[in-house]
């Protein structure tokens, strides 16, 4: 049965899309077969394997607003098992589309519910959804269709207040349009154990979470630089060629830990 997940957060910077296509490069070298759908305007995800989004006709805007395209015709190969339906800077402006064209839209969180078919579900183990460091339409469309959450998390000043404004929202919105909807796991992301504040910080979120019944990985991923520019530089997703060290290993741990 094919396992669908948010990767979602309010706040930017945070390795969202290292986070996605990281966790999706390691599945993929376990034979499992992937879909990243990205609804964030940057496309990073589909530039992180080398793809450049705006070359393409069609794209995941085109899944949201026009009932003619199909979820099929936005999604494209990155790699030996893993497909991308690619975002662009299209997305800038659908909120926009939607909202001063109210008359033709109804349903608004359920564009891409209406589109992706069992039939598209069905090609995949598991689906990847990297989100805009936002709480709008594209995210909310986003949880519509997942069945789990993944909340980065930066060890930084004002991040946790951050984070329970964040999860305040999820909860609502799990409330009021998916019940079925999980927080399965607090992600520390860009952790420098070797600092004090990331250390407390990091010590404050695993209390927040203890006392409201969530889940903090005990595995993180740590701050570094040349691993997150394999990403912005499009040379895909670390866990797909380079060899085991500190912070590829972390992801292998961290779909260990998943149990993925």
């Amino acid at each position: 049965m094919t396992k669908t997940i948010a990767v979602s957060t309010n706040k930017g910077g945070v390795l969202k899309t290292s986070l996605t296509t990281n966790l999706a490069g390691v599945l993929a070298r376990q034979d499992k077969k992937v879909l990243i759908i990205d609804v964030d305007n940057q496309g990073n995800s589909s530039i992180a394997f080398g793809i450049n989004p705006d070359t393409y006709d069609t794209s995941i805007y085109d899944v949201f607003v026009d009932k003619d395209v199909s979820f099929e015709e936005a999604i494209v190969t990155a790699s030996d098992n893993i497909d991308i339906a690619i975002s662009n800077d299209d997305m800038t402006f659908l909120e926009y589309e939607v909202f001063t064209n109210s008359n033709l839209y109804t349903n608004i969180f359920d564009f891409l519910q209406d589109k992706l078919t069992k039939k598209v579900k069905n090609n995949y183990d598991y689906i990847f959804i990297d989100t805009p460091p936002n709480l709008g339409l594209a995210t909310s469309n986003a949880l519509r269709i997942a069945d789990s959450l993944l909340i980065p998390f930066q060890p930084e000043t004002y991040s946790l207040r951050s984070l329970v404004k964040t999860l305040n929202f999820y909860n609502d919105f799990k409330e009021r349009h998916n019940p079925s909807l999980e927080v399965e796991a607090i992600v520390p992301t860009l952790v420098d154990a070797r600092t004090t504040l990331h250390s407390q910080l990091l010590q404050d979120c695993r209390k927040y979470a203890a006392q409201n019944d969530l889940y903090v990985t005990d595995n993180v991923i740590p701050r570094s630089i040349r691993f997150s520019n394999s990403v912005a530089y499009g040379d895909g997703p670390a866990t797909l060629k380079e060899k085991l060290n500190k912070t590829v290993n972390s992801y292998f741990k961290l779909i260990e830990e998943l149990n993925y």
